[in-house]
């Protein structure tokens, strides 16, 4: 009897695992949209760039020195209109050279190409003014609560080297507790008060510039029901993607379930060099591993000890990141508030989402992730089990 139950176990995974390896990439693609790579061609390859010409000889790609910085003098930003300096200012930080550089690597090197999204990143900032959405606390309270419990992502400390640690909860976050444009504007206003507060002050306790951070993922209770959730997932990829590329040093992913590691072996071929160099799957909840980059303090709630789950619920607010009462989210709701203050004696505080333009994501996208997969399953002799799997598969990323 047992041996049966087994079995069955076993055919009802390898019915799952096509879908798995579909969501699994969908989740790297939102750490990087531009890694994959289609009969080892990268996507994010400029088809008008002339190696010779535009693209960084092959000794300065990989490195990040000031010494391989000097083509970035002839970086056209640094010629930019007066209307953009201002929001500039507020991208790079007093560092305008790193934050060329992160655009540059963001476009493999291609001057042309980190021109154009720079250029439009800086009009996308100012058409939906980013520059003043730390000045739009979401109210009530109450709503941010909600949204705090929904969306599962805080701040639990620093790497020994500055390196703040964001802990994002992918398998039990339900996004149901808002609007689209609420959970949008709430991930913005994260980033925005990472790049304008908290890496800052990293850069000054260390004695050097800090400007990534490192995320661990923990994937307790993922199901397939989170593809239902792709069309935000898009929204917010898209946007970190095109306004704030390479500002994550390093992805860890914990509490992965089991068919998982089966998946990233397929996956892992499909992406690019570089963003495989930043996903690190750990075994269990990682604990051990993550514990020689930083200190036991700084380990998200769900990584210091075996089997301690991620729910928003399992660990008092104080020690748990992702909960509103947790000491990151306060400080972060009050800095709002109070920036507000000086806003709201000219106008009074107004309830509703912040509205943001989104780029639309590219309708081939999920073609391409589809036909990815179907190639490399194809070499591994499985690929008519995840045809049918797909079949009836309709995920909307309109």
């Amino acid at each position: 009897m047992r041996c049966i139950e087994r079995d069955e176990r076993l055919k009802a995974s390898e019915r799952r695992k096509p879908l798995f390896l579909l969501l699994l990439l969908l989740l790297l693609c939102s750490i990087d949209s531009k890694s994959l790579i289609i009969d080892q061609v990268p996507l994010s390859s400029p088809p008008d760039s002339p190696p010779g010409r535009w693209g960084w000889p092959p000794r300065m790609r990989s490195s990040s020195s000031p010494r391989s910085w000097p083509r970035v003098r002839a970086f056209p930003p640094r010629c930019l209109d007066e209307s953009l300096k201002p929001t500039f200012q507020k991208i790079h930080q007093g560092y305008p050279t790193e934050t060329l550089v992160r655009f540059l690597k963001a476009r493999e090197w291609s001057i042309p190409s980190a021109y154009k999204m720079l250029m439009d990143c800086l009009n996308w900032r100012i058409q939906n003014h980013i520059d003043e959405i730390l000045t739009k606390p979401i109210i009530p309270a109450d709503l941010y609560r909600g949204i705090r419990d929904s969306q599962l992502v805080g701040l639990s400390g620093y790497t020994k080297d500055g390196h703040p640690v964001f802990a994002i909860g992918v398998g039990l976050s339900t996004y149901d507790k808002a609007s689209v444009s609420y959970y949008v504007q709430s991930h913005i206003q994260m980033n925005e008060y990472r790049d304008r507060v908290i890496l800052p002050a990293s850069t000054k306790k260390y004695g050097r510039h800090v400007a990534t951070c490192v995320k661990v993922l923990d994937m307790t209770g993922l199901k397939l029901s989170a593809l239902c959730q792709i069309k935000l997932l898009t929204i917010i990829s898209t946007i970190d993607d095109l306004n704030y590329p390479e500002k994550t040093e390093t992805y860890y992913i914990v509490n992965a379930p089991c068919i998982f590691s089966a998946c990233w072996k397929v996956v892992k071929p499909l992406l690019q060099e570089r963003t495989r160099r930043k996903v690190q799957i750990l075994q269990g909840c990682g604990r051990d591993e993550l514990l020689k980059i930083m200190d036991y303090e700084s380990l998200p709630h769900f990584c210091r000890r075996e089997g301690s789950g991620s729910s928003g619920h399992s660990s008092s607010g104080s020690d748990n990141c992702f909960s509103f009462d947790h000491h990151f989210h306060q400080q972060l709701y009050s800095y709002i508030k109070q920036q507000a203050l000086g806003r709201e004696l000219a106008a009074p505080l107004k309830q509703g989402p912040f509205h943001i333009d989104v780029p639309e994501p590219d309708p081939k996208g999920v073609k391409i992730v589809k036909t990815a997969i179907e190639s490399q399953l194809h070499k591994t002799g499985d690929r008519n089990g995840l045809s049918r799997s797909l079949s009836g598969l309709n995920i909307n990323v309109a």
